[in-house]
């Protein structure tokens, strides 16, 4: 499933694996979103509503992820590696430079056809 965060700067594109919670954040868009930052490391925004995580396995945040942060309900952009946590779930990865996104504050996410 192929998706472009559209930025201020261009557009930047991503590629969410094939499970639940990632279809479930893909039938969610197109998304306008405000990003905030956390901790110097992730980038991260509420969503409208829960992304369904039953049966989907926690694992660390590497550098270009796009993750779903379940305790909090967040999506999250990581980019510095962050540790292993409980609720933290892999949507997918950036397919290259994503520097646009995480200078950006406003962001679309769409759909690639």
């Amino acid at each position: 499933m192929k998706i472009v965060f559209i930025t201020q700067s261009g557009k930047v594109f991503a590629t969410l694996n094939d499970s639940k919670i990632s279809r479930d954040f893909y039938s969610l868009l197109p998304l306008k979103i405000e990003l905030k930052d956390y901790a110097g490391a992730e980038k991260y925004a509420k969503l409208a509503r829960p992304l369904d995580i039953r049966d989907e396995p926690s694992t660390d945040g590497k550098k270009s992820d796009i993750s779903y942060f379940a305790p909090w309900g967040n999506f999250v952009i990581y980019y510095k590696n962050q540790p292993f946590y409980e609720g933290i779930i892999r949507l997918g990865r950036f397919d290259g430079d994503f520097n646009a996104v995480i200078n950006s504050k406003n962001v679309e996410i769409k759909v690639v056809k």
